[in-house]
């Protein structure tokens, strides 16, 4: 065995790489022509069911208004039940031919398995699932007072999705329906502090990857990897070291007018990166799901970061360490990204005076 092993370590990454560049330009030419048909079939989500899961703030809010304005028919689910409210009062305004809400909380298989037979018992049927839910856990990993507690993250980022993709998928093969899931760019970048939410956001990749594997086009999957956009985990609430859900002290800051938040040309910028729009974000999730993408990434400069993680995964490392941890002798915030911006911050105030604000961001999402 081991003369096998030592023989296949030599053929296959060559036969690979030599099919790989043969293949490859057709393939890429074929995808893009795909690409340019694919809106011609797009789903027509007239009258359709869509289930949507933490559909009460951020991206599942702004995703419930972009379905309503296709016609579709709504079951919107989360924890807070007056927000849920007001989400399906406005999707009603924006063109939802029906909407109902649901509390229910998506770390409990239980709720999973109820929220999925009311909505079929009101509908009876389901065309959509969305599963959006999430919680992010931000803390260095070796200061966490208590590791246990980010076992949270799992089960709402994890488990919450795949107890609600169990229960519907016999609705959904029905219909030929569709899976949305709401996964993260962290999932392949190493970010500190986020080490716990990335890795249950590659979980997320990973299971519905093999999924897609096991049932075929019975049901399509939608994988979405958003970067940084608008929503309550960047505006500060996120689940801390002791396990509990708070709005910190990165909320405050950003209310107060923190150096970490500028808007810069009309765009929210948070240390070095821009947080996208989240209503961009729902609307370019939707119209991809609509159109069948497999993958989905937003802002679309995101994705040659997954590059970079696979064939410079070292220059990766070495980059997020240099500009998001704090240098020797640096409070916890002092990091090279915060400052470079500041800089620039500086520099455009002086030469463009009033093109820099601290602004105060609403809660509206």
């Amino acid at each position: 065995m081991d003369f096998i092993n030592s023989v296949t370590n030599i053929i296959i990454p060559s036969i690979s790489l030599t099919l790989m560049l043969f293949f490859l330009p057709p393939y890429l030419f074929f995808k893009y022509l795909f690409c340019t048909v694919r809106p011609i079939f797009k789903d027509d989500m007239l009258g359709k069911v869509v289930l949507i899961t933490g559909a009460s703030s951020g991206i599942g809010e702004r995703m419930a208004y972009e379905y309503a304005r296709k016609g579709a028919r709504l079951a919107l689910v989360a924890r807070r039940e007056n927000r849920l409210q007001s989400v399906a009062s406005i999707a009603t305004l924006l063109g939802c031919k029906d909407v109902i809400t649901i509390r229910a909380d998506v770390s409990k298989v239980e709720d999973c398995e109820r929220f999925v037979y009311e909505t079929i018992n009101y509908y009876g049927r389901l065309d959509h699932l969305v599963n959006n839910a999430g919680v992010a856990p931000v803390c260095m990993f070796e200061e966490s007072p208590d590791i246990k507690k980010f076992t949270q993250a799992m089960d709402i980022n994890f488990w919450g999705s795949v107890y609600a993709t169990y229960f519907a998928i016999p609705y959904l093969k029905r219909t030929r329906g569709r899976i949305v899931v709401i996964s993260s760019a962290a999932s392949w970048l190493p970010v500190p502090r986020l080490g716990i939410y990335g890795a249950s956001k590659a979980a997320v990749t990973s299971f519905y990857e093999t999924l897609r594997v096991e049932i075929g086009r019975d049901v399509r999957i939608t994988i979405v990897t958003p970067g940084l956009t608008e929503s309550e985990m960047t505006l500060g609430k996120f689940l801390t070291g002791r396990g509990t859900l708070e709005l910190g002290q990165e909320l405050r800051d950003f209310e107060l007018g923190s150096p970490n938040a500028y808007l810069i040309d009309g765009q929210v910028v948070m240390s070095m990166t821009p947080v996208m729009s989240v209503k961009e974000t729902a609307k370019a999730i939707v119209e991809g799901a609509c159109q069948g993408a497999y993958y989905l990434t937003v802002p679309a400069w995101i994705k040659p970061t997954f590059l970079w993680h696979v064939f410079f995964p070292e220059v990766l490392e070495w980059c997020n360490r240099l500009l998001l941890m704090p240098g020797m002798g640096s409070t916890d915030r002092e990091t090279a990204s915060k400052k470079i911006v500041e800089a620039l911050a500086t520099v455009r105030h002086y030469l463009r005076p009033g093109t820099v604000d601290f602004p105060e961001l609403s809660n509206e999402h």
